[in-house]
């Protein structure tokens, strides 16, 4: 039973992403308002290797429960004994099996997305996980299908319920859509309806509009938010604020976005194989341009990271961006 979902409660997800989604900035989000969190997916077999790496990417704090382990892979039986090392190891709330990345390092494995095409195994990988993590829910997260002539979202929900998986995740987009175009709700509602373990539906989610109309006009028991919260993780905050009071919160100031950058940057630097492998922040370029994205002069600012180097050097380019453009939004 996901004690996070009843009819009262409409819980808003962290969706897991690839070098997005550490420890640090899921604390990020659980703090602007995100209900539940997902860890960035682990590959079952490196988990059984011994991966100590893997181990940190997984790792998360008591504040972020409920919090669920996400794992990928095409072995029946690595599935199930990674899934039971990690929750011996740490006890998340749930585990999460993802047969929904489209990425074609992970498809060539025959795991992912890939697996869409292949409902039997899909369908013995969930049950061998189920049945070696029975102290906790296994959740399944998917895509609507491979493709446009091949959207089997209601024939795999049906499967993961019967071999029991407790509640489905559906990204609305198809594997070779990648993330482009627009989710598709109308599939996302027909799975919810067609089902009776809970559905959190995923895709082009970005305001407050968007939760309201899937929660008034789908059975989604809650929806996952994923790229939109790179750049903006008050979202959360936001949908929350708005859901309450009808009209939309003030967006953070400049500076309170600086601030927040600056201690997301030192939070991750200070982890212990962060300190291992990195002596400066230029591969977290990335990471601070997504947390950028939407500020005044974030052109200027993706050229100026260029040559940053340590976190003295972020500091000093958040305060010249301040200047310049106050403390507004």
């Amino acid at each position: 039973m996901l004690s996070w979902i009843s009819e009262t409660q409409f819980p808003l997800y962290l969706a897991p992403m690839a070098r997005f989604t550490d420890t640090v900035f899921r604390q990020l989000c659980k703090e602007q308002g995100a209900d539940v969190m997902v860890t960035e997916f682990v590959q079952a077999d490196a988990i059984i290797r011994g991966d100590d790496r893997l181990w940190e990417t997984v790792d998360f704090t008591e504040t972020q429960r409920p919090m669920g382990v996400q794992i990928f892979g095409s072995n029946p039986e690595s599935m199930a004994e990674a899934a039971k090392l990690i929750y011996h190891k740490i006890q998340p709330d749930f585990i999460d099996i993802n047969f929904g990345c489209p990425a074609d390092r992970v498809i060539c494995m025959d795991a992912g997305s890939s697996l869409l095409r292949n409902p039997q195994k899909l369908a013995l990988i969930t049950q061998k996980v189920v049945n070696a993590v029975p102290e906790i829910p296994v959740t399944v997260k998917i895509r609507i299908g491979w493709d446009d002539r091949s959207i089997n979202a209601t024939e795999i929900g049906h499967i993961a319920e019967e071999v029991g998986a407790q509640a489905l995740t559906i990204h609305g987009r198809t594997k070779v859509q990648g993330y482009r175009g627009d989710a598709n709700w109308e599939v996302i509602a027909e799975v919810a309806e067609s089902i009776k373990i809970p559905v959190i539906g995923n895709g082009s989610i970005t305001s407050a509009s968007d939760v309201l109309q899937i929660k008034n006009n789908t059975k989604c028991a809650g929806i996952m938010i994923g790229r939109a919260a790179l750049g903006y993780p008050w979202i959360f905050r936001d949908i929350k604020y708005t859901l309450k009071h009808g009209t939309p919160p003030n967006p953070p100031s400049i500076k309170e976005r600086w601030e927040t950058i600056i201690e997301f940057s030192e939070n991750i630097m200070a982890r212990k194989y962060q300190k291992e492998r990195h002596k400066d922040i230029k591969w977290m370029r990335p990471k601070i341009i997504a947390l950028t994205k939407e500020m005044k002069g974030s052109r200027k600012i993706r050229t100026e990271l260029g040559k940053v180097d340590q976190i003295q050097d972020l500091k000093e380019l958040a305060e010249l961006h301040i200047a310049h453009y106050g403390n507004d939004s």
